[in-house]
């Protein structure tokens, strides 16, 4: 189903998930265009980014952040057209980046927008590339774990929107990456196509002894986003000073109790304490008031071609709950991007 330009689509929080996401949890709801009223623009949703961090707002625990209410619209980052204005800060057909969530038409006040250069090649690349992944990948990789010239630098998720960008900054600063991905192909692509030095794949069943054999000089930054048994096999290879950047973890993200098993708290603290490895989560909203120096230096890489960026495309805003439901199972290769309507 395409676009209208009298209907607004929104895909709403029908309930909230026990356990891992179904599409019974997300809603279709339909509504009329939204008019903008003085001092507001309509803008009109071109592509939305799904991103692992929405189950978080699927849920009521405490966060971060708010969580989505039973029956609100799922939130999400979105480059969206502006479709009719009331602000003289922007006119119709103005390319921003905005905060619309999972629908096709959204009200702003202009205050929670960026203008997108119009040369932009790319616009979704506003979303992973040039946008809150590539961010991400970029401050916590070299302001948490610092690289140097010669470390071993490993990554989760290697070829994500995230994990993917780290293991390339990491290549550029002189280090030696290991990517850890789930399937052939994905390791395949790290190495070949990102130009990792090797890309273990986690669904393995001797992947400890690979990632150890692997890493045979240890590891010394070791990119979080994962958690879950991919963690437990990097633990023991964390060198003196290892640095461990914490920005997701999406093997628990569907947790509905403890994990079964021991107890590995005790081995993590010890392991810390001796090795004398820092370890930091942080949330990329802390460090906005650095996104131009990440910008400026991200675009001349690209510029300059040193970079690949793969995205996962899926048409239509409906087929979005069926995608995000891929992601937190890991079908997705790249960065997914909902392409809600024509550019």
């Amino acid at each position: 189903m395409s676009q209208s330009k009298t209907i607004n689509r929104r895909i709403l929080l029908a309930s909230r998930p026990n356990g891992a996401p179904t599409v019974e949890n997300f809603k279709l709801d339909q509504s009329p265009v939204p008019v903008p009223a003085a001092g507001q623009v309509l803008l009109r949703t071109v592509y939305l980014s799904l991103d692992p961090y929405m189950r978080g707002r699927m849920s009521d625990a405490p966060s971060y952040a708010a969580p989505v209410e039973v029956g609100g619209v799922m939130v999400g980052g979105t480059v969206a057209r502006v479709e009719a204005s009331e602000n003289p800060a922007y006119k119709v057909g103005d390319l921003v980046l905005s905060y619309s969530g999972w629908q096709d038409y959204a009200l702003s006040d202009g205050k929670d927008l960026a203008k997108l250069d119009p040369k932009l090649g790319k616009p979704s690349y506003a979303l992973g590339l040039l946008g809150m992944p590539g961010f991400t990948a970029y401050m916590g990789l070299l302001d948490i774990g610092q690289p140097k010239a010669g470390e071993t630098v490993v990554v989760a998720a290697a070829t994500g929107a995230v994990g993917s960008v780290v293991g390339q900054i990491a290549k550029l600063k002189g280090c030696r990456v290991v990517g850890i991905a789930g399937g052939a192909d994905k390791c395949k692509y790290a190495v070949a196509e990102l130009g990792f030095d090797a890309c273990i794949d986690h669904r393995a069943t001797d992947f400890p002894q690979q990632l150890a054999a692997a890493c045979d000089k240890g590891i010394d930054v070791y990119f979080e986003n994962v958690g879950g048994a991919v963690f437990d096999a990097v633990l023991p290879l964390l060198n003196l000073h290892a640095r461990v950047p914490v920005c997701g973890l999406i093997a628990n993200y569907n947790a509905t109790g403890k994990p079964e098993g021991p107890d590995h708290l005790p081995g993590l603290m010890g392991r810390l304490l001796v090795r004398r490895i820092k370890m930091q989560g942080f949330i990329i909203f802390d460090y906005q008031p650095r996104y131009m120096e990440f910008f400026k230096e991200m675009s001349s890489w690209v510029a300059a071609g040193k970079f690949k960026y793969r995205e996962d495309v899926v048409d239509g805003l409906e087929n979005a709950p069926q995608a995000f439901i891929g992601l937190l199972e890991g079908k997705n290769f790249g960065k997914l991007v909902i392409r809600a309507g024509e550019e």
